[in-house]
């Protein structure tokens, strides 16, 4: 084997993309000393991300005093690779910064808008922002509010809402966050397809894991309602608007962004086209492969991009649905938990087990065959 490219997710809250990365690089020299390895360490966007580009393309890591989920001051690192700034929300709204105080009706991505005009202020034309880890639920209006948008009651009282005073807001003025970032291109990974509002809305279905209950996501639900028929279109429905608590919506309305799965822009950035050229073998996994994995998550945007080359995908868990990805471009899946299930407690039949293992190996003999 003379190429192989490594470019795995993590396995959360286990093993990082950067520490698979140091094994792939150890372990292939180990048993092919003339192998050139490419290991790309990426993330979907949430905590993470930024240290995976950092180490992926050498952005310069730029740390910044910004304003955490309850305003109070906390240090924030984006990566910055010539006129292009890499920011996760989660450094300055995450959920592990309100962990044993979470509550989405008085949480704001104030602190992600400042980052956001640190890099511009600072030269950057192009943005590109993960939104994952969120504990905040006010459509993206802290943020906006930080570069220059103005938030007014009624009663004409500039305010910055939160997930609990978006009901106030009575008209909106964007004009001075359309004159700072005139000429900067802002592009949102995004890993969820949620609308704004509804059942399947921000507040119903990522509201609980941030400290809501049945009452309060109602509310930051009739809060986000509001907050929509305030936006120039309504973006209710546009898939990703619900993500990050309304934050692919807010993002769009008031910075004029656009919403991209985020292994596509990961894919883009790290220039992994020309990387895989030449390639013998591609090595991607993630924590849990199944039937959610098709859909838009790091080992389905590689295989879409794979070219025809053998793909092993190592993961930590293997789910019902994982054989899906084998359409895709995946030729074959293998699970790293090895503990012994007693056979009476398999949900499926001993024989479907060995037979999608035998067929994994079938599939690895196949595609490492030489070709006639």
């Amino acid at each position: 084997m003379k190429k192989c490219v490594v470019i795995s997710d993590s396995f959360k809250g286990t093993l990082s993309s950067l520490e698979i990365c140091g094994i792939a690089r150890e372990s292939i020299r180990r048993f092919f000393p003339d192998c050139q390895v490419e290991a790309i360490p990426v993330a979907d966007g949430g905590e993470g991300t930024v240290a995976c580009f950092i180490e992926a393309i050498g952005a310069v890591p730029v740390t910044v005093s910004v304003s955490g989920p309850y305003g109070e001051a906390v240090r924030a690192v984006y990566g910055r690779s010539g006129e292009t700034a890499i920011l996760e929300m989660a450094a300055a709204a995450g959920l592990n910064l309100a962990e044993g105080r979470l509550n989405p009706e008085k949480t704001t991505t104030y602190g992600v808008g400042e980052l956001i005009r640190h890099a511009v202020i600072n030269g950057c034309r192009e943005i590109l922002l993960g939104l994952g880890g969120s504990c905040t639920n006010d459509g993206g209006c802290g943020c906006a509010a930080a570069l220059g948008t103005r938030f007014l009651r009624e009663n004409g009282e500039a305010f910055v809402p939160t997930g609990e005073t978006l009901r106030q807001i009575a008209c909106i003025d964007g004009t001075q966050t359309k004159r700072l970032l005139e000429g900067v291109r802002i592009t949102v990974m995004c890993d969820v397809d949620n609308p704004l509002c509804g059942p399947r809305g921000a507040a119903h279905v990522f509201g609980p894991q941030k400290g809501a209950d049945r009452a309060m996501a109602e509310r930051l639900d009739a809060g986000l309602h509001h907050l929509d028929s305030r936006f120039r279109h309504s973006l209710s429905d546009m898939p990703g608007a619900g993500a990050a608590g309304g934050m692919g919506a807010g993002c769009v309305a008031f910075l004029g962004a656009e919403l991209k799965p985020g292994i596509e822009a990961v894919l883009d950035v790290v220039d992994f086209d020309r990387r895989l050229r030449g390639a013998d073998l591609a090595i991607t996994g993630e924590g849990r492969i199944d039937s959610q994995s098709v859909h838009g998550k790091v080992i389905s945007g590689i295989a879409r991009r794979i070219h025809g080359i053998p793909l092993i995908a190592i993961v930590g868990g293997i789910g019902s649905g994982a054989e899906e990805a084998y359409k895709l471009g995946v030729t074959a899946i293998f699970g790293t938990d090895r503990p012994a299930v007693d056979f009476r407690s398999y949900p499926e039949s001993p024989a479907v087990y060995y037979r999608r293992t035998l067929e994994d190996i079938l599939r690895l003999i196949q595609a490492l065959a030489p070709r006639s």
